[in-house]
């Protein structure tokens, strides 16, 4: 009995670690002293895998400097977008730091972080095509990436629905004129253009809040992300990271 008893124990504490982050928070980690987040390392300019094979991209570099400003070492993965929620609700990573929209649906299963970027769905639609904006697109095939928030503004005004693992892999098929129209964030967009694919930007069909995913049990951890965040955005971090990555600057509320 005595034996089975300390199995159960130690196999609900396997995984799991108490540490104190920079500004004395004590937070319940995955590993001792390392934050652990996962990206989809497939939304380029936000997370892609570089010549090497290493991730970079926007939110990376997030991840990274929040793990620094908390005093703790960073490590990275990356996941197929539409299961990350699923990963961080049941631990497997510590946060996701993935370009997640906030939406109710979302907040059932995770809990957020304030605001690291504002963005929103915009329509791209193949060069030339004469689709100027939604009103266009009755009878029309749009593509998405799986399990996005563009999948659902999609089906406002289409039937017909195509997705993909990847938003930059849907741009590619509109590119190739496999689908009529792609709904995907401005800047994803904007990069796709600018590596030669023949879209272009039809309509801004709204505003987004982008931020931080942790599992509902971690409460702390959410509390230290956050206090983290605000400093990155006092000491001009954030903007920094966006201009590089970006060009721009999304991190300011709009």
């Amino acid at each position: 009995m005595l034996l089975i008893a300390a199995m159960i124990l130690s196999i609900a504490g396997c995984g799991s670690s108490t540490s104190t982050t920079k500004s004395g928070d004590e937070v319940e980690l995955k590993e001792d002293g390392v934050f652990s987040f996962v990206v989809s390392g497939e939304f380029y300019p936000f997370s892609y895998s570089d010549k090497n094979g290493k991730l970079d991209g926007f939110d990376v570099a997030v991840g990274k400097a929040l793990a620094k400003e908390m005093g703790l070492k960073a490590k990275v993965d990356k996941q197929k977008f539409h299961g990350i929620v699923t990963a961080v609700k049941t631990n497997r990573f510590d946060a996701a730091v993935a370009s997640h929209t906030i939406t109710p649906e979302r907040m059932k299963a995770v809990n957020f972080s304030t605001p690291y970027y504002y963005s929103g769905p915009v329509l791209f639609v193949q060069k030339g095509s004469g689709i100027k904006n939604v009103n266009d697109l009755k009878g029309k095939n749009i593509a998405v990436a799986k399990g996005s928030t563009y999948e659902s503004e999609a089906q406002k005004y289409s039937k017909d629905i195509s997705v993909y693992d990847s938003d930059v892999t849907a741009l590619r098929a509109l590119s190739e004129k496999k689908h009529d129209g792609v709904i995907t964030d401005s800047i994803t967009g904007k990069q796709a253009i600018a590596k030669g694919f023949k879209v272009e930007e039809a309509e801004t069909l709204g505003t987004s809040e982008q931020a931080i995913a942790v599992s509902k049990k971690d409460k702390q951890l959410l509390k230290a992300i956050n206090k983290a965040l605000e400093q990155l955005r006092k000491d001009g971090t954030l903007k920094e990271i966006s201009e590089k990555y970006l060009k721009t600057d999304i991190t300011k509320k709009p």
